[in-house]
């Protein structure tokens, strides 16, 4: 096995002895295993548009079969280990580590895995599966870090997520969706530009700052997953909604538009 996976092996399981030590390992799936949740294809999308190895994850061996450890990679060498009790109903430990290693040799294990996991389509598997030793050419790691062009749009879209946008309080917490979407001129670099409004508001409703607030991108695409398709939309975009799924162009600048629920 690849000598950073069994590092990251170790730390996973000695966490779960050190914070559930009430845990047997013949409760665990395969007495303690720990499996690479690559899902269909997720390296390269989650190191390319996550900025982190999909999931190491420890399973409780039971009917649910729900996780006892979760933990998370980071290319800077960064690990975060979260732990289960009540058989992984109940989070009870958040563990942060670091990995003792460079930068270049945790990308030289995501090439490794995307080579020997995803690309031989061994999805979800126990680490002892994976043929974790091969150490990929600088080739293969070139080709690699090609890849990333075509997860562009979708980092741009993670990178609005994380940005602020300004939202009536009819969609944040009245339980409207959004019927009008704009995106004005970015005010820093913490700024979508976005705003998001129900549709029916008027000049005096949005004058009053009670009315209107800042939060997270993402916290509007969890009220209302339809505006994702438009999100990495440019700075001058406005659109309408059309349908409980669909948004058209707004070209003449409409000012009024119904509630949806």
């Amino acid at each position: 096995m690849n000598p950073i996976l069994s590092d990251i092996q170790t730390k996973i399981l000695n966490a779960i002895k050190e914070n559930l030590p009430d845990l047997s390992f013949d409760d665990l799936e395969e007495g303690g295993k720990v499996y690479y949740m690559n899902g269909n294809n997720g390296t390269e999308f989650d190191w390319f548009v996550n900025e982190h190895f999909p999931s190491f994850m420890v399973f409780y061996n039971d009917k649910e079969n729900l996780g006892a450890a979760k933990a998370s990679v980071y290319p800077d060498g960064g690990m975060v280990i979260y732990l289960f009790d009540d058989h992984g109903r109940h989070m009870a430990k958040e563990v942060s580590t670091f990995l003792d290693v460079e930068e270049p040799d945790l990308l030289s294990l995501a090439v490794c895995m995307r080579c020997n996991a995803d690309d031989k389509k061994i999805w979800d598997a126990a680490l002892d599966i994976i043929e974790s030793d091969v150490v990929p050419d600088e080739r293969t790691i070139s080709e690699f870090i090609s890849h990333r062009e075509y997860y562009e749009p979708s980092i741009r879209r993670r990178d609005i997520l994380g940005k602020l946008c300004v939202v009536s309080k009819k969609v944040s917490r009245d339980g409207w969706k959004v019927g009008f979407m704009l995106r004005e001129e970015l005010q820093d670099d913490k700024d979508s530009g976005w705003q998001f409004m129900a549709g029916d508001e008027d000049d005096e409703y949005l004058d009053n700052v009670e009315n209107v607030e800042l939060c997270l991108v993402n916290s509007i695409a969890g009220i209302d997953p339809a505006i994702m398709k438009y999100i990495d939309s440019p700075v001058g975009a406005r659109f309408v909604r059309i349908s409980s799924d669909d948004f058209e162009e707004d070209k003449n600048q409409r000012s009024y538009m119904e509630k949806w629920k």
